[in-house]
Order: C-alpha cells, then structure tokens, then sequence
C-alpha cells in the first residue's frame, strides 16, 4: 500500500489559502480518483476538492472549518 497526500491546490492565480467548509467522505471510506472529497472556500467561492488517487480515506489532518494555505497537507489516502 501506497500513501497519496490530499494537498489543498492553488484553483486560481491569487488564491493563497481555503477553508474546508465540509468532508464529504469519512476516514475509512473507499474513494475513488477525482471523487469529491470535500468543499472548499477560496475567495468567497466553493470549489470541490477531488480525490488525487483511488484507495482508502485514512486521515483527516484538517476539520471543516479551518483555514489553510494552497498546498497545506489535508488528508491522506492509502492506495491498494
């Protein structure tokens, strides 16, 4: 099994950080790749991030609510 990190990614030019506003997956579920996995505030809009892999949510690293910078470390997968 492989770790796959979920990284908060820069979706516009002058977009410096996000607030995950909401999981849409659980740790423990199966995902597949570009599933929705949660949504994301930038700039006073929402974006969907996506899952970069298909495996299994293992970690959460940043509750809804919490702001982040572009690229922050927000979640791992484990791959089969």
């Amino acid at each position: 099994m492989a770790r796959v990190e979920v990284l908060l990614p820069q979706w516009g030019m002058g977009m410096s950080e996000g607030t995950i506003v909401e999981w849409l997956k659980s740790i423990g579920d199966r995902v597949e790749e570009d599933e929705p996995l949660a949504e994301v505030e930038s700039e006073k809009v929402e974006e969907t991030l996506e899952s970069p892999a298909a495996g299994i949510l293992t970690e959460i690293l940043v509750q809804a609510g919490e702001n982040v910078e572009v690229r922050t470390l927000v979640a791992i997968i484990e791959t089969d």
